[in-house]
C-alpha cells in the first residue's frame, strides 16, 4: 500500500540539525486579507527543474508551480488568482520575513535555523542528499569512499558528506555551474546535492547518473511569516496540503515530474 508523504514524514521523523525580480512591497498578509485582495503572492524558483523553471515559452512550470496554483484554488477558489515571483536562493526566506510575498514555495528544506525566522507548513515533499556522477566505475556509495566529491560551499550537504564519507576528498564549489564543469571534465567523481536538483540534471542530460544511495532525508515545506496573526493562514495551508496528500495528488504530481 502506498504511504502518503505525510505518513512517510511521520515515520522518518523531522531531521533538523535565501534577489527579488520585483520592487519590494510589503504585501505579506493574513488569510482574511489575502481573501479580500483576491490574489495569493508566492515566491518560487524559475531555474530549478523540475521544481520550478521556465519552459521553452518562458512560462513558469514544475512541481512547486503546480502546488502554488493548486493552493490558490484551495484558498481562493481560482488557480489563476495567484502572482508568482521568482527569487534567488539567498532571497527565498528574506522575501517572506520582509513581507514582500505571502508565502514561499521554493525548494526550502526545514531546518532549526530557518525555523527561528519563519514558520513552515506541513511538508509536501521529502528531499535528501544524493550523488550524481558521469564516471562509469561509480555505482554505489562505497565507490566514493576515497573519491573526489564536489559540494556546494556553505551548504548543509557539506556536513552530511563529511560525516558519511570522512576519507573522501571534498571539493567545494561556489556555484552549480562549476560543479557541472568539474563533472563533465572528470575532475571529480561525483557531485553531492539535493536529490530533487540532481533528478532534474539527470532528466535533462543522460550523461548523468543518480546513485540510489541517499545519506539524509529532509522535509521541504512552504515558508510562512512567523507570528500568531498568521495562524489561520498556516492552518488553511496545512489543511489543503493534507487533503491533497490524502487524495494522492501530491504523490501523483511528484511522480509525474520524476521525483523519487
Amino acid at each position: 500500500m502506498r504511504r502518503s508523504i505525510w505518513q512517510n514524514f511521520l515515520g522518518i521523523g523531522l531531521l533538523l540539525g535565501v534577489q527579488v525580480t520585483v520592487p519590494p512591497i510589503a504585501v505579506s498578509a493574513e488569510l482574511e486579507e489575502i481573501e479580500t485582495r483576491g490574489r495569493l503572492i508566492v515566491a518560487v524558483k524559475d531555474n530549478r527543474f523540475p521544481l520550478g523553471y521556465r519552459n521553452a515559452a518562458g512560462e513558469l512550470n514544475g512541481f512547486e508551480i503546480e502546488i502554488a496554483r493548486r493552493l490558490a484554488l484551495e484558498l481562493l477558489g481560482d488557480e489563476t488568482a495567484i502572482e508568482l515571483r521568482p527569487v534567488d536562493n539567498v532571497e527565498r526566506l528574506n522575501v517572506v520575513v520582509n513581507g514582500e510575498v505571502d508565502v514561499a514555495i521554493a525548494a526550502i528544506t526545514v531546518t532549526s535555523q530557518r525555523q527561528r525566522i519563519a514558520s513552515f507548513s506541513d511538508p509536501y515533499y521529502l528531499d535528501g542528499t544524493g550523488f550524481i556522477t558521469t564516471a562509469p566505475h561509480i555505482n554505489t556509495l562505497n565507490d566514493l569512499t576515497f573519491g573526489r566529491i564536489a559540494v556546494l560551499a556553505d551548504s548543509s550537504t557539506l556536513a552530511h558528506v563529511r560525516h558519511q564519507l570522512p576519507e573522501a576528498r571534498v571539493v567545494t564549489v561556489p556555484a552549480y555551474q562549476e560543479a557541472i564543469t568539474l563533472l563533465n571534465n572528470r575532475q571529480v567523481d561525483a557531485f553531492a546535492g539535493d536529490v530533487s536538483l540532481l533528478t532534474g540534471w539527470q532528466q535533462q542530460d543522460n550523461r548523468y547518473r543518480l546513485l540510489a544511495d541517499v545519506i539524509s532525508v529532509e522535509p521541504v515545506a512552504i515558508a510562512i511569516p512567523k507570528g500568531t496573526q498568521y495562524s489561520n493562514l498556516r492552518r488553511a495551508i496545512n489543511n489543503a496540503l493534507r487533503q491533497l496528500d490524502d487524495e494522492g495528488w501530491l504523490q501523483d504530481r511528484a511522480t509525474y515530474w520524476g521525483l523519487q
